[in-house]
């Protein structure tokens, strides 16, 4: 039996009135991958901001390994090793590939406002940079200007800035947006291989991708949980057909 590594319970979010986040009960398992799916407006990227604490909650709580972390800084959260992946992709276009990477490293080590660090100490990182470009087979693409690179390849640089910062826990804001078939599949095996030893929470739109990916699938529609389970017992629920299609879908 998994242990569980993240838990909110009755997570809720209002603005001015609307709700949307509602009571929200989340429990992700110790190394799974865990997707996040709905129909767009169903409140996952809040539910995201909320966990990161870059939204603070109206109501409920978040617990990571245990721990309430509902009054935490986003800073902080992330040093627990809770990091979020953004949606747009976060990446400085001007320097190089491995330049990125040891940004993040020295993020890590808190030296990254050291900019007087003589370039000594910022090349011993370039060895463990180098292994994570190599996790995502960006490897010959080091010494490129990160603004050259092609959409797929940057959202990889992304997955390694990641990983540079030693999460436990990855949060994914829909990694495959955007891309081409052949860039899904190459950004798929990638989260796959960072996903060993490691836990995963992704919002996805993809469903070919959640489905592959996926240990269990938690679907939103108005801010509330509609489903839970494993991909073949949602996709089968009449509720989640109806709605991602409409009532009539759901009934043919």
């Amino acid at each position: 039996m998994h242990n569980v590594i993240l838990e909110t319970r009755g997570l809720t979010k209002e603005f001015n009135g609307f709700t949307a986040v509602d009571s929200v009960d989340l429990k992700v398992q110790e190394g799974h991958i865990h997707a996040l799916i709905g129909p767009n407006g169903a409140g996952k990227s809040t539910v995201f901001n909320l966990l990161t604490r870059f939204l603070p909650a109206s109501r409920g709580e978040v617990f990571y390994q245990g721990q309430s972390i509902s009054r935490l800084c986003p800073h902080r959260i992330a040093h627990l090793g809770l990091v979020r992946s953004f949606q747009i992709s976060a990446v400085f276009g001007h320097m190089s590939v491995l330049e990125n990477v040891r940004v993040a490293l020295q993020r890590r080590l808190g030296t990254s406002f050291h900019f007087w660090k003589s370039l000594r100490t910022l090349e011993s990182l370039d060895e463990r940079a180098m292994q994570l470009l190599e996790a995502v087979d960006l490897q010959d693409f080091a010494r490129r200007k990160t603004a050259e690179l092609p959409y797929g390849r940057k959202r990889a640089l992304e997955l390694a800035t990641t990983l540079a910062l030693e999460p436990k826990v990855m949060l994914l804001d829909e990694p495959t947006q955007g891309m081409g078939h052949e860039d899904v599949d190459r950004v798929v095996e990638l989260i796959r291989k960072a996903a060993l030893g490691r836990t995963v929470l992704m919002v996805e739109h993809n469903l070919h991708v959640v489905s592959s990916l996926c240990d269990r699938i938690t679907v939103l529609a108005r801010g509330s949980v509609l489903a839970e389970g494993d991909y073949a017992s949602v996709a089968q629920d009449p509720r989640v057909r109806e709605a991602y299609l409409g009532k009539e879908a759901s009934h043919g």
